[in-house]
Order: structure tokens, then sequence, then C-alpha cells
């Protein structure tokens, strides 16, 4: 039975949008998850079924993505992150969240597009092993060194965040 667009839409959306979010300039974002969904459409009907339709549209998203920052002279992430405040935050969770979203978005600006790409894939969208390494045409052992590089990235991320806190707590950064 063929797909129809509608559900594939559905289906993926968010997906898309988090993708798009955190490799394209915010100014654009609109514009690429609209070309992205107007290619999945396109090709829609010519989907074989051998991959997952995730995986699929998570590889037309990343095609879209790459040819469309190849025409702008910079390669800058996309906007903040933005954080949703869950309905039973106090303030102090607020910020904590506020806080996480920005160490996130300080590691994701210092990986490299491929170290992004898998730990967008793999930890964000929680596609498979198999799906991610088919979407970003590597290798498992590939795909895992990349995703190894990213949460390193990462955690150091996190390591610099709680050093400048814990300057702030020994009264280090009073005036900033």
């Amino acid at each position: 039975m063929p797909l129809d667009f509608e559900s594939v839409y559905a289906e993926c959306f968010d997906m898309v949008w988090r993708y798009v979010s955190f490799r394209v300039p915010q100014a654009m974002q609109d514009d690429v998850v609209q070309e992205i969904f107007l290619v999945v459409h396109q090709r829609l009907a010519s989907f074989e079924g051998r991959s997952s339709v995730r995986a699929w549209v998570a590889g037309v998203a990343r095609n879209v993505v790459r040819d469309q920052l190849g025409r702008v002279a910079h390669r800058s992430l996309g906007g903040p992150l933005t954080v949703e405040p869950a309905a039973d935050d106090d303030p102090a969770g607020q910020l904590d969240r506020r806080r996480a979203a920005v160490v996130v978005e300080e590691a994701l600006s210092k990986m490299s597009d491929e170290q992004r790409d898998a730990f967008l894939l793999m930890e964000v969208e929680e596609l498979s092993s198999r799906e991610a390494s088919e979407v970003l045409g590597v290798n498992d052992s590939t795909l895992r060194a990349r995703l190894r590089s990213a949460r390193d990235v990462l955690a150091s991320a996190i390591g610099r965040f709680r050093a400048r806190e814990g300057r702030r707590g020994e009264g280090g950064d009073h005036g900033r």
C-alpha cells in the first residue's frame, strides 16, 4: 500500500523541524522545512521501503539542508533553543532548563557537521544505528566513532559549565 503524504508529514514533521533548527540559520528555517517536504512529496511514490520512513525522511532532510547551506556564505547554527516550561516547573526549574539549553547549544556549535548529524539522529531523534548509518552513508563503526566524539564534546561543554558555576559559587563572578 503506498504511503500517503499527510501521514508521513504528521509522523516526521517534528523530527524535521528539530533537525533544521539545529543546522540552519533561523531566517531560513521555514523555507528549508518547506523544501524538505516538497522533496518528500515529489519522491514519496518512489519510496521502496528499504528503510523506515523516518530514516528516509531524515536522509532527505540531511541532503536538502546540506544543499541549502552550500548556497549561503555562512554556516551558523539555527536560533537559540526554545525551552518550553514544564507545567510543574517553578522559576528555579525553568532557569535550570534554560541553562541546560545553553550548554547543549554550546556543545552543538563546537561539533563538526558529522558529529552533530550523528548526535542529532541517534540521541535526539533516536534512530537506530542501522538507520542513522544509512542516512549518513557511513558504516556502523564510523557512526559510533562520530557519536562518541560528539558525546565527548557535550561532556566538555558540561564540564566548562560546571567550572563556571563553581567559580560563581565561590564568589569569583560577582560582576558578571
